[in-house]
């Protein structure tokens, strides 16, 4: 069992912030504190977790009542700050969410709001007990020098809503089929954590569809996964580049034929190819420098997963070998801009051509 105190204990220490999991451990077994912070890019777990915390504080009927929520762009904090201090209505607990936080980072806001961020402050120091107040900061970093950040991590559960490592996330999608009513049989669930790129509110959205196909068994099977998976652009290009590396160069060719046919530009598709080939050229380059899969992921801006599934691509190649696809795709790129060959052929020729190099 976690208790608030065990949470909040932890952030004396050099480890600042607690996971999600933990986060769910503790709504499960406690009551709700009195203030969470919850901040990252991992915009899924931040809204899951705020969806969860009001949920065991406020029933639905009390939420009607008791349930505000503040958008830092467009309100001021003290409006906030006086909701919390308010007394719930027929008892109870009140719930107040702040959104989008920015005045606890060191970025500049653009929004014309002025925030008495003082207001705030006083209040962590001495929170009301009847109130949770939860503050949303969808931000990779908070300002660690502010006094207003040092105050809320003393008195609040902090959340880093970071994405989830491959283990992780392997994890959450397993609870996310029990949730569901199902299980996945082997290899469902590698291709689609593939076909998602690892994007949480698509995951969820996606196992909710496949559970409703899954049948009496309750199982999830990988051509099901296949034929009704939702795909992104990028994830069609990610296949397709896959198949350039593999190989396998009908697999690349049909994805190609696809995506014309979906009208998806040529020069379009080249310049994703593009950009695909040189993630996998520095994902190479950062990986043989002794950078781990989480520091690229941050380094790039991309999910964990997805450098995962590059770091396999990339075993397929030498650096150089990498840097030839990158420069016969520029010059494909001029050839087709200067009219020496016509941009679905020209690109529909090198996927071809790419099994012979």
């Amino acid at each position: 069992m976690i208790s608030c105190d065990k949470l909040r204990s932890s952030m004396n220490k050099e480890v600042t912030t607690v996971s999600y999991i933990d986060v769910l451990k503790h709504i499960q077994n406690q009551e709700t504190a009195p203030i969470y912070l919850l901040f990252g890019t991992e915009s899924y777990l931040i809204e899951d977790a705020v969806g969860r915390i009001v949920n065991k504080a406020l029933t639905k009927d009390e939420q009607e009542f008791n349930l505000s929520t503040f958008d830092m762009n467009e309100t001021p904090v003290d409006a906030a700050v006086e909701e919390a201090y308010t007394f719930p209505f027929m008892g109870g607990k009140r719930v107040v969410i702040l959104k989008n936080a920015h005045f606890l980072t060191a970025q500049k806001n653009s929004a014309a709001v002025e925030h008495d961020t003082e207001k705030l402050r006083t209040y962590a120091e001495n929170p009301v007990t009847e109130s949770t107040v939860i503050i949303q900061a969808p931000y990779e970093k908070l300002d660690e020098r502010k006094k207003l950040v040092k105050q809320i991590k003393q008195q609040a559960v902090v959340m880093d809503g970071k994405p989830l490592n491959e283990n992780e996330l392997r994890s959450w999608l397993k609870s996310k089929g029990e949730e569901n009513g199902v299980t996945f049989a082997q290899g469902a669930d590698d291709l689609l954590l593939q076909l998602t790129g690892g994007d949480l509110m698509v995951l969820a959205s996606e196992v909710y569809k496949l559970s409703l196909y899954a049948g009496e068994e309750g199982i999830i099977q990988q051509d099901a996964v296949e034929a009704l998976t939702a795909r992104s652009l990028d994830q069609d290009i990610f296949a397709l580049v896959d198949g350039v590396v593999k190989g396998q160069t009908e697999q690349a060719v049909s994805i190609y034929y696809d995506l014309i046919k979906q009208k998806e530009a040529p020069l379009k598709i080249l310049a994703l190819m593009v950009r695909q080939f040189r993630i996998l050229y520095q994902v190479k380059q950062m990986a043989e420098q002794g950078y781990g899969e989480k520091m690229i992921a941050g380094r790039l801006k991309l999910h964990p997963y997805v450098v995962k599934l590059a770091q396999r691509q990339t075993g397929r190649f030498s650096d150089s070998q990498l840097m030839k696809k990158i420069d016969e795709l520029a010059e494909l790129d001029f050839r087709i801009k200067t009219g020496r060959v016509s941009d679905e052929l020209g690109v529909e020729l090198f996927l071809y051509e790419s099994k012979n190099h």
